[in-house]
């Protein structure tokens, strides 16, 4: 693999057939995305059969990321051409009254709270409205700061407003049990408020039998108030930029970002931006300046994977998008391996020491490939957190792990054959090493891993080898 940062691809429309996904994989993708916002359980099931048919360049095949909708707000009811105009008075509900100027949305949430400035936001903010009264948990009254048409099925936000809504929908819940039953690798949960909202979802996953790593989507205000907790509970994090950017002013977004990667990095968790990274290749064979800009800058500042949404998903030209990616990634990490002298200085624990160790040897000796061997996937991740110059290959017995590690930054997960003893581990390195030629006769490598076998967050071995 030429490059640490991993792609995230989106499939709808515009690449939903085999030729084109495989040519997605073998330019660079590592994850696709499945949305479960659109389509019935007919066409989910498709996408998955058709990832499954594809093959990865390591071997196996891409891995997946269900991403569940969420209870997304959005209108319901309204009169037909209403059209706000500034200080205009409107009432937003989801109960029968008999205002003459309302907006129905979705029903099943409560407003609980409001919190002083609260607003309201339709249609990614286009239209914005400032609470002025609570009504009942069901009704808010607003006044129109920035008018417009309202037109029914768009989304609504809620930015100073404390709701009461389901963490799971049914649709969700039916999406989740189709995901565990169809070989998703990672959930990606939408509208994350609190940590507790993992709590729902590993409920239904043991009803079934089965958990998956799950990804929290950073795209609520509450979110932010809750993140060290959030980070700490879930498996994964995703800077969602679009719903967020409603949710708080677009100026602290950048702010936001930086924050939820450095505090998601120094937990050793993978984070995923996503949301407008090459949004005007929807319609453009090029990026702007600016895209380009802001995707080298996720890179600086440590993100694990960039997901397109739009770009691949509708999008006209989905494989410049992926090259434009794997060019913006490639030119920036070449960039970020010259300024590097040292590793960061966080060991609490012997898994953190050891894995520190392995990438200050690597990085004094020159060693250029870092083995780790994981059942669980623990190893390669701790590695992975400290961001060596060394390639990670993380050689498993398990398929399920060499998924789920896709999505991990500069992490190559191999599958191989079970072993059970320390004494294994060399020979099992060198045939590794010799089939995918990593290393010339006479070069080092480290490898790491944890004893007793199988065991997660027990690294605990440090050995520096000669091929």
């Amino acid at each position: 693999m030429k490059n640490n940062t991993k792609i995230i691809a989106t499939i709808g429309p515009a690449c939903n057939n085999k030729v084109m996904l495989q040519e997605m994989v073998n330019l660079g993708v590592n994850v696709f995305r499945l949305n479960m916002s659109h389509g019935n359980s007919d066409s989910k099931q498709k996408l998955y059969d058709l990832v499954k048919s594809l093959n990865a360049p390591q071997g196996g095949r891409p891995s997946i990321l269900t991403d569940l909708a969420g209870p997304k707000i959005r209108i319901t009811d309204v009169k037909s051409g209403l059209v706000l105009s500034e200080k205009q008075s409107i009432v937003i509900t989801n109960e029968n009254l008999s205002e003459e100027h309302l907006i129905k949305v979705t029903q099943g949430i409560r407003f609980t709270k409001i919190i002083k400035g609260a607003k309201i936001l339709i249609n990614d903010g286009r239209i914005q409205l400032e609470v002025t009264e609570l009504i009942s948990k069901h009704s808010l009254r607003c006044k129109t700061i920035v008018g417009g048409k309202v037109e029914l099925g768009k989304g609504v936000n809620f930015p100073g407003v404390m709701l009461d809504v389901p963490t799971l929908t049914e649709q969700d819940e039916d999406d989740l049990k189709m995901a565990l039953d169809c070989g998703a690798d990672w959930i990606a949960l939408s509208f994350v408020r609190n940590s507790s909202d993992i709590l729902h979802v590993q409920k239904i996953m043991d009803k079934y039998g089965k958990r998956l790593p799950v990804m929290a989507k950073i795209e609520k205000w509450e979110a932010l108030d809750d993140l060290e907790a959030i980070t700490n509970a879930f498996d994964g994090v995703m800077v969602a930029r679009g719903d967020l950017g409603v949710e708080i002013p677009a100026a602290k977004v950048p702010l936001a970002q930086k924050k939820v990667i450095k505090l998601a990095s120094s937990l050793g968790k993978p984070v995923v931006i996503a949301t407008q990274l090459l949004e005007s290749m929807i319609d453009s064979q090029t990026p702007t300046r600016a895209e380009v800009s802001d995707v080298a800058n996720s890179i600086f500042d440590g993100v694990d994977a960039l997901l397109v949404t739009g770009e691949t998903a509708i999008g006209k030209f989905p494989i410049n998008v992926v090259k434009t990616l794997n060019q913006v990634i490639n030119e920036t990490e070449e960039a970020t391996s010259l300024v590097r002298d040292s590793f960061p200085e966080d060991v609490s624990k012997t898994a953190d020491a050891i894995s520190h160790a392995v990438c200050s040897i690597s990085l004094d000796l020159d060693i250029k490939v870092i083995m780790t061997m994981t059942h669980s996937g623990s190893t390669a991740r701790m590695i992975s957190r400290y961001r060596p110059d060394a390639k990670i290959f993380a050689l498993t017995p398990f398929n399920k792990i060499v998924r789920e590690l896709q999505i991990v930054w500069g992490v190559n997960p191999i599958k191989v054959d079970n072993y059970d003893n320390v004494e294994a581990i060399p020979n099992l390195c060198f045939s590794v090493l010799k089939e995918f030629k990593l290393l010339k006769e006479g070069d080092k490598f480290v490898i790491t891993g944890g004893v007793p076998m199988g065991t997660e967050g027990t690294t605990n071995y440090l050995s520096v080898q000669e091929l």
